[in-house]
C-alpha cells in the first residue's frame, strides 16, 4: 500500500477527472451555473477528496468507508454526465472522455475497496498489518 494518497493511481486519475469536469462544465449554458454544472463539479471534487481523507484516517476500515463514499460520488457524476448528454450540454468529445475516465476510476475504486475489505477481514483473522 502506498504511503500517501498522492501515490495512488486512482487518486491521480480522479484529479484528472475533476479537472476535465471543470473544463467540460465551463461550456454549459450560463443558466446552469447553479444547477447541473455545480452538482457535477461537487460530485467530481468529492471523489479524490474522499480518497485523500480516507487514506489519512489511520485504519483500513475507515479508509474503505471513504473509498465507498468516493464510489458513490463517482456514480452520481456518471448519472449527471448522462443527463448532460441528454441535454446536449458541453463538448461531446470531452463528455465521452469524462465518461470513460469515470468508468475507469469506478473500476479502480472497486478494486481498492475489495483490497481494503480483504485486509480488514485478514485482521479479524489475526493476520498483522491490516487495520
Amino acid at each position: 500500500m502506498p504511503k500517501t494518497f498522492r501515490e495512488l493511481d486512482v487518486w491521480t486519475k480522479a484529479i484528472n477527472l475533476t479537472t476535465l469536469v471543470y473544463e467540460f462544465t465551463a461550456e454549459f449554458p450560463k443558466h446552469e451555473i447553479y444547477g447541473l454544472c455545480s452538482q457535477m463539479r461537487r460530485a467530481a471534487v468529492s471523489v479524490p477528496s474522499n480518497i485523500a481523507e480516507g487514506s489519512a484516517r489511520g485504519t483500513r476500515r475507515d479508509f474503505r468507508q471513504f473509498v465507498k463514499q468516493a464510489e458513490g460520488s463517482n456514480c452520481e457524476l456518471q448519472t449527471q454526465l448522462i443527463i448532460a448528454r441528454n441535454l446536449r450540454f458541453g463538448d461531446p468529445t470531452k463528455l465521452s472522455t469524462a465518461e470513460s475516465l469515470s468508468i475507469e476510476v469506478g473500476k479502480m475504486l472497486g478494486g481498492l475497496s475489495a483490497y481494503l475489505a480483504h485486509e480488514v477481514q485478514a485482521n479479524r483473522s489475526g493476520q498483522p498489518n491490516a487495520d
